[in-house]
């Protein structure tokens, strides 16, 4: 089932259907963004507030002029003598960053009901917590599990590696949109590239609806999870958390449509934590569910939260 979107020539070019490198670089505004009141409590994270890392950081990062509140302890003397000007020289956290984000664009991860397809929104997911990383001097790097062969970028920092990693995102999201493959392969393979990819005490963040994960993910996680920081993104539909009973047209990525009945959702308790979150939190990887049809406004304060927790 595809997404709601107004009639296009090309059908796969459509809001929501299309997803595009240079519309995911320009999430980069909303990365920045602070905490707004109303951030849900994301399950199974310690905490609720993000508050600011004690101390100024070892690593010197930049020169500007000083303002009113700066410390002068941070003055620098060699621009203040050449400017005239008083400058402070600021610095950051010395941790070396390196996160992998995997996005799940397998046939399954291809519907949507409001907005835009499931897979359009855990790239605008990742993509924001992408440029959150970087942006702290971390280093990222991408996996995108599709019905071909994985999509893959090596860890690296700064705006270049935000470049590769949103241009091969919207290059294997228009490559699974026609691929007429109906089946999901299994993403246990894609966890053992991503050992490959990150040193021990990396970080990968997936974003998937966890849809046939196939054989052994529950002990290949657990196991993957005693070398690695794993996060999940659980990314939901409306139609799976609230369906009405009824029968519901679809269209595949092969031509083909048809009809299905489907019974009544019960639309779950905001407070219930998700049993495939539940599941995951005894191998050892917790995790956060986003709603599709919220958008990119509503993911960037929960990557926030999430950035503070890698």
């Amino acid at each position: 089932m595809t997404a709601s979107a107004a009639p296009a020539s090309d059908p796969y070019e459509a809001p929501g259907i299309h997803l595009s490198g240079a519309g995911l670089m320009s999430l980069r505004h909303l990365a920045r963004r602070g905490v707004s009141p109303s951030t849900r409590t994301i399950a199974g994270l310690p905490g609720g507030i993000v508050t600011r890392k004690r101390g100024r950081g070892s690593e010197p990062d930049d020169v500007r002029p000083w303002v009113e509140g700066d410390d002068r302890r941070f003055i620098d003397r060699n621009a203040t003598a050449r400017t005239g000007e008083l400058h402070v020289r600021t610095h950051h956290d010395e941790r070396d960053r390196a996160v992998v984000l995997l996005a799940d664009f397998r046939p399954s991860m291809l519907f949507g009901t409001r907005r835009a397809l499931r897979s359009v929104a855990a790239a605008e997911a990742l993509t924001l917590l992408g440029w959150r990383i970087v942006g702290d001097g971390g280093r990222v790097g991408l996996i995108v599990a599709g019905a071909g062969e994985p999509a893959v970028v090596r860890p690296a920092g700064g705006e270049r590696a935000m470049t590769a990693v949103t241009g091969a995102l919207a290059h294997a999201h228009a490559a699974a949109l026609r691929n007429a493959s109906p089946a999901d392969p299994p993403l246990t393979e894609t966890l053992s590239l991503a050992r490959s990819l990150l040193p021990s005490g990396g970080h990968l963040v997936m974003a998937s609806a966890l849809d046939t994960p196939g054989p052994d993910w529950d002990s290949l996680l657990t196991a993957l999870a005693e070398r690695l920081s794993i996060r999940l993104l659980l990314v939901s539909d409306a139609f799976e958390r609230g369906r009405p009973a009824g029968f519901f047209p679809y269209a595949l990525a092969d031509g083909s449509r048809g009809t299905v009945q489907a019974r009544r959702a019960t639309q779950p308790d905001a407070a219930e934590i998700d049993p495939r979150l539940a599941r995951l939190h005894a191998c050892g990887v917790e995790g956060l569910r986003i709603a599709v049809e919220d958008g990119p406004e509503s993911y960037a304060p929960l990557m926030e939260r999430l950035d503070a927790v890698l």
